[in-house]
């Protein structure tokens, strides 16, 4: 079977599927439509990072595809419905990379505080400019954290260790930690926070979230940070506010159009003002992180492949089923309708089959049942794959 990874892929996921047996290619930049359809004739198993679009055009186009595995956090660059349509698992890596996008925002925090990078620069032009004006301390300032998932919620600890004083604002209840306050709207923390970073998901109703309108009701000369969507900002409304100095200081990792390759033009309306930090969507990119990615979704994508294991999967019934030496194994993805476990094991029953193990689980339209049988009669695989219900059907 055939694995293709693109956007530079860690090469120990490389590693862990060639072990398991698969032919995998690797590509090192993203790829648009036409090209991923082109690349994707015969292969089984999908690996891209943030840059690489998977759209429902590009799945109706690669039928013997199985599982994709985003090597990052989010999935908003998958069609996850017309996936999980198709019986196509998603795998993402939720936590892998937390750590290092913490600690990037923590570094950018201080260097914004600090206006470093106006130091640094004009050092580096030989310009001595020593001197206390507009530098602060962290400690004892508002850190508010827009988003308090896996990443907000761990830079709320870190913040609190640093003495920073922590708000956050979720649409979900989330459980505060520490010491960390919750605001009841995005206007309280706004109202609150001398510093406000961004940590909310990839979801289409994002888009635009943060504007002109929430950049004005922050508090005057406020930092900000965006480490987690580039579509959720309106960067020429933060832009204006920087040069008027309403806000003091920015840094951004994300963008809402990025280049597909190392080397090619970019361009922002943050170019060029004093105290903006800008980096190249590298808040999870540190080598520790990366690895730690390849190796979490290469063996999601392996275990799926062969055992049908679908657990923390983004987009299908989650479920995993312990299978004994000697039996063959029925994966079966279904549409989520009456009845359907019943036809399944009436037609195991008709053949004669004894079950020797089986779990079934369902989400939303969709439903997954894995099967283990000691013996497989030559018509049942038929028989199963024709029932109306059936999206797709493995034998492992």
């Amino acid at each position: 079977m055939k694995a293709l990874l693109l956007e530079n892929v860690h090469p120990l996921a490389v590693d862990l599927l060639t072990e398991a047996g698969y032919e995998v290619e690797t590509r090192s930049g993203a790829m648009d439509e036409d090209e991923l359809i082109a690349a994707l004739d015969g292969v089984s198993l999908l690996g891209i990072r943030s840059k690489t679009e998977v759209t429902d055009r590009v799945l109706q186009a690669a039928p013997e595809l199985q599982a994709i595995g985003a090597f990052c956090i989010g999935t908003n660059q998958i069609d996850l419905l017309s996936a999980a349509g198709r019986g196509v698992v998603v795998f993402n890596a939720p936590f892998s990379n937390t750590r290092s996008v913490v600690e990037l925002v923590i570094a950018e925090i201080i260097m914004l505080a600090r206006r470093l990078t106006e130091k640094d620069t004009a050092l580096h032009n030989g310009v001595w400019d020593k001197q206390a004006t507009g530098s602060h301390e962290i400690r004892g300032r508002k850190l508010g954290i827009v988003g308090y998932g896996n990443i907000g919620s761990q830079l709320s600890v870190v913040a609190e260790a640093l003495g920073l004083q922590v708000f956050f604002y979720d649409t979900d209840d989330k459980l505060a930690l520490g010491n960390a306050q919750r605001c009841s709207s995005l206007n309280e923390l706004l109202d609150n926070a001398e510093v406000v970073s961004l940590h909310v998901d990839g979801r289409p109703g994002n888009a635009g979230f943060f504007g002109a309108e929430q950049f004005a009701r922050m508090r005057p000369r406020s930092l900000f940070l965006n480490l987690c969507r580039g579509f959720v900002v309106d960067y020429q409304a933060l832009a204006d506010n920087l040069r008027s100095g309403h806000v003091a200081g920015a840094a951004v990792d994300v963008f809402p159009d990025e280049p597909k390759s190392r080397g090619d033009a970019f361009g922002s309306p943050l170019q060029g003002i004093p105290n903006v930090i800008l980096t190249p969507h590298i808040g999870g990119s540190t080598e520790e992180a990366q690895e730690d990615i390849g190796r979490f979704v290469a063996t999601k994508l392996r275990d799926y492949l062969g055992l049908g294991t679908t657990t923390l999967s983004v987009n299908l019934p989650s479920l995993s089923l312990p299978q004994r030496p000697g039996d063959r194994r029925i994966v079966h993805f279904h549409v989520n309708s009456p009845g359907v476990l019943a036809k399944i094991n009436g037609l195991l029953g008709d053949h004669g089959v004894n079950i020797e193990g089986q779990v079934l689980n369902t989400l939303g339209q969709n439903g997954y049942v894995v099967t283990d049988v000691a013996k497989l009669p030559e018509h049942l695989i038929e028989e199963l794959s024709a029932m109306p219900e059936t999206i797709r059907l493995r034998v492992l």
